[in-house]
């Protein structure tokens, strides 16, 4: 097993929640402008949602996320100030493209942030940026020393925390209009996370020795369960019986996606265990 590495989960979940806030924004900007045949029936700012896609503090409540999360990156570093190295290898190494796409989508953030002018251009540019940097983030996390986390899953895992981190969170700053829409989000990524974190341990146990051994990890760890009764489970039959998302479901969210993101560097097994061993 590895270590929590909690630079890289702080990293992770962090940047995450910030793609999240992004592709929400955007989404409830498309929503709001009431778009018909590629025209806005109603003004950017004064339909849906009562302006709330051009909302400065929800941008910089995301760009601080990301802030963060970048920082946090840097103690997982040997050589911190060494750091503008980590760009050295573009051409053939997805953590320098995890390092880059992820600067660019900070950048956008702020420009957005601190000049409080998010045109639907904007919007659209972070929201893909986010994507594009949320997909190198699940190519880097896949490697083949893992054979656990050498397939889709990582960038599974990612989506999923990005969806339920943004939606739950953008509800603080959304207006009414759009609050049936992202707890209908919510509600379907709850749902999806709690079959994907209790089947993916389960299809671990039916592979290779290092596979099986990193199942058995998972089903071991206090932190796993914890992330799915208390990070899916209870939020799940909370919003269920709720019309709105509670404001406290962000916070709980967010506790569970650490929770879950530390038993995933912790707990997965590295292929080199069995260096040595016997048939």
């Amino acid at each position: 097993m590895q270590n929590i590495e909690l630079p890289l989960v702080l990293f992770t979940v962090l940047s995450q929640a910030a793609v999240g806030i992004a592709l929400f924004l955007a989404l409830r900007a498309v929503r709001s402008c009431g778009c018909a045949g590629g025209a806005c029936a109603a003004t950017p700012g004064t339909g849906a949602d009562n302006g709330a896609p051009s909302n400065r503090t929800e941008w910089l409540a995301a760009t601080a996320a990301m802030a963060v999360a970048l920082l946090a990156s840097l103690f997982h570093l040997g050589h911190p100030e060494g750091a503008v190295r980590t760009l050295a290898h573009l051409e053939k190494a997805w953590l320098s493209r995890e390092i880059l796409a992820f600067g660019a989508f900070a950048v956008l953030l702020a420009v957005a942030a601190f000049t409080g002018k998010a045109g639907a251009g904007l919007r659209a540019a972070a929201a893909l940026a986010g994507l594009a940097a949320l997909y190198t983030s699940g190519m880097t996390y896949a490697p083949p020393a893992m054979p656990a986390l050498h397939n889709a899953a990582p960038l599974g895992f990612f989506l999923l925390s990005a969806l339920l981190l943004g939606a739950s969170f953008g509800s603080w700053f959304a207006g009414e209009a759009s609050q049936p829409m992202l707890r209908t989000v919510l509600l379907g990524s709850l749902a999806a996370a709690l079959a994907v974190y209790v089947i993916v341990p389960c299809v671990w146990a039916s592979g290779g020795t290092v596979m099986q051994m990193t199942s058995r990890a998972w089903l071991a760890s206090p932190l796993y369960w914890a992330r799915l009764v208390l990070g899916i489970l209870v939020p799940l039959v909370a919003l269920a019986r709720s019309p709105r998302i509670p404001r406290w479901m962000g916070p709980l969210l967010l506790l569970g996606e650490l929770a879950g993101r530390a038993v995933f560097f912790a707990a997965t097994v590295h292929a080199a265990v069995n260096l040595g061993a016997p048939y």
